[in-house]
């Protein structure tokens, strides 16, 4: 395993209205440091805006808060999004929805979040239980 530099940058958002948007332009700052291409950063700004509308969404988190971490390595900037919601069984990520029936209702319209993710991203993991969920996203600079 080869050690490769790497830079953390972390915020924490409150899930207030647009707030996913300030974090998508501290990705988008990073990803221009990191000479990543125009679409490249697009597609991640679009993947953090999604990323975390989900937590906004489904948590139901008690302290109404989102940690982003940013670790920017050589060759890809990972992000990891991470509420302390109620978590969800990741086969189902509509699972911490169906618990709430009504709570929701034009969900049906909707639910494409982690779909449009998986297309933007190389690399997408999430790690779910009852203190909450982490979305891991990586993109890797073209060459």
């Amino acid at each position: 395993m080869s050690l490769e530099a790497k830079h953390e940058v972390l915020l924490t958002i409150p899930m207030y209205p647009d707030m996913e948007l300030a974090a998508a332009k501290i990705a988008s700052v990073l990803a221009e440091l990191m000479d990543f291409e125009e679409g490249q950063i697009e597609e991640i700004q679009l993947a953090l805006i999604e990323t975390c509308i989900n937590a906004f969404e489904h948590s139901q988190s008690d302290d109404q808060r989102v940690f982003i971490e940013f670790i920017m390595k050589d060759d890809a900037l990972e992000l990891k999004v991470t509420d302390q919601g109620v978590g969800f069984e990741s086969d189902d990520p509509d699972a911490s929805t169906s618990q709430r029936p009504g709570l929701y209702p034009d969900m049906h319209k909707r639910g494409w979040g982690l779909e449009i993710v998986k297309t933007l991203m190389d690399e997408v993991d999430i790690e779910s239980g009852l203190n909450g969920t982490t979305v891991s996203v990586i993109k890797k600079k073209t060459v």
